[in-house]
């Protein structure tokens, strides 16, 4: 922005700001510093029959650069505007203007650290937008399909959960006293291939969503007043501009909000940062390393053949499995058959065997599904070619399964841009760190907006931490909840 050379104020007030010109003004914003170009920045006032000061809406043009010389920018009234400063792959976004009387936060994400964000920024009196991909509900990783005719129930990515945290456990308490959750009381333990199982103590005692996690996630915000919730809907695009951001979808408008949360991870949340004006927020993004892992939901006439009877185990010594869980007995204890169970790969094992998860060849399908039956039958024991085949099946990766490192910081906010991110990974790899995060991640913006942004610097938070390396079970966090080995790096959120 140091070289515009002719800055000029059109003073007819009938004119309109076009969808087409802000989109053309993100394209200037998302490209790198190269050589500079000379630039006109036109002002149109709007129309207004009030005494307030105008508003004024700029449109970026670039035009030929006819000469070295570069005339001083010049200020144009008060409107509320975004202050471009250099970077070092992009330009950084600034608003300089106090925040609105009533401001609405946009959340991008709609899983426990979203959700939770928007519950607790009610509880402040701030309204906010929840926005979420998901085609038949919320919950990002606390998903569960629903097969029908059958009625066949699996949860296929978050199996249970624990609590250490008083935040957490009043949060979890309430779920309860709804009837969202209970305590599951089956069987858990390790599992050694052939079949050798070792129960886990009781305590800490592990949680589950009654009716399927997706049941608690699409339950969270049923009683706020201040959130709205969009869905099936994927921002593709975050604009600054006038002093708030606008989110579109694919070119149409999703709302203008005073602040925005990234509340998911990989490589679209990436895509989206690139040219977002947030280098900062963008570079810790970045900087998040996760797994692939392949989930095979199957169903059986019968009951899986067992030396000892359990509900879920840590498998150990495998490469194509990590985890099997019976849904049937954890979500519908008093029923007979089918038997559906969820069952996880390794980290290694979806990393060698890993495609594009919106286009799985079913070539790769089928071997994996092979693959991770064969497991199931070395893990229980049993003699090749004797399992039962399944009365369904389905293979699923989860390309961006879990983080294998952490920044340790409850959450990350930019308060010259107006944005941040909450999510498990920026504590560990557990819904108790989903929850803790959309917490402070609320409790952050909220006291920013209170402020009126006019000492933005003390409010910055995680722009830049460290990342480590995460340490927890085979297949994910369970705070309090101890296995005899414990790894780092290879993660399944289960």
């Amino acid at each position: 922005m140091d070289n515009i050379a002719k800055t000029s104020l059109n003073k007819q007030s009938n004119r309109t700001m076009s969808f087409t010109t802000t989109h053309f003004m993100s394209s200037f914003i998302s490209q790198p510093l190269k050589t500079p170009k000379t630039l006109t920045l036109i002002f149109h006032p709007k129309s207004s029959q009030s005494h307030k000061s105008p508003q004024f809406y700029p449109i970026l043009m670039q035009t030929q650069d006819n000469s070295a010389r570069r005339k001083p920018r010049k200020q144009h009234g008060r409107s509320r505007r975004s202050v471009l400063k250099k970077s070092f792959t992009q330009e950084q976004v600034v608003f300089s203007a106090p925040v609105s009387d009533d401001p609405e936060v946009g959340i991008i994400g709609g899983g426990m650290s979203g959700l939770i964000c928007a519950l607790f920024l009610e509880k402040r009196g701030v309204k906010s937008t929840v926005f979420d991909t998901g085609l038949h509900g919320l919950g990002g990783r606390m998903g569960t399909r629903n097969i029908e005719p059958q009625k066949f129930v699996f949860d296929h990515a978050a199996q249970f959960f624990t609590v250490t945290d008083p935040r957490f456990a009043e949060l979890v308490e309430g779920w309860i006293e709804k009837g969202l959750v209970r305590q599951w009381h089956g069987e858990v333990g390790e599992l050694e291939v052939g079949g050798q199982f070792v129960p886990l103590p009781a305590s800490p005692p592990r949680y589950i969503a009654v009716h399927g996690m997706r049941s608690l996630a699409d339950s969270i915000l049923s009683e706020t007043l201040k959130v709205k919730v969009v869905r099936p809907c994927w921002i593709s695009t975050l604009e600054p501009y006038n002093g708030v951001w606008h989110l579109s979808e694919n070119g149409n408008p999703r709302g203008r909000f005073d602040t925005i949360v990234i509340a998911h991870n990989g490589k679209c949340a990436n895509r989206l940062l690139a040219s977002s004006g947030l280098p900062l927020i963008a570079k810790q993004m970045k900087r998040l390393e996760l797994s692939s892992i392949w989930a095979l939901l199957a169903a059986f006439e019968d009951s899986l053949p067992m030396k000892y009877p359990f509900e879920g185990a840590f498998v150990k010594g495998l490469d194509a499995l990590s985890w099997m869980g019976n849904n049937s007995a954890k979500l519908s204890p008093t029923q007979s058959g089918p038997h559906c169970w969820t069952f996880f790969s390794t980290a290694a094992f979806g990393k060698k065997n890993k495609v594009p998860q919106e286009n799985i060849p079913s070539v790769t399908a089928e071997k994996v599904k092979t693959l991770m039956l064969d497991g199931v039958e070395s893990a229980l024991g049993l003699s090749e070619g004797s399992l039962k085949k399944p009365i369904y099946s389905r293979v699923q990766l989860w390309g961006a399964a879990l983080p294998t490192n952490t920044p340790a910081v409850p959450c990350i906010f930019d308060p010259q841009g107006r944005a941040g991110i909450c999510g498990d990974w920026l504590l560990g790899s557990s819904l108790e760190a989903a929850a803790l995060s959309g917490i402070a991640m609320a409790t952050q913006i909220a006291d920013f907006l209170q402020s009126g942004g006019t000492r933005p610097d003390e409010f910055a938070v995680g722009l830049h931490n460290e990342f480590q390396p995460i340490q927890g079970h085979d297949i994910g966090q369970f705070p309090g909840l101890e296995t005899q080995k414990q790894v780092t790096g290879e993660l399944v959120q289960v």
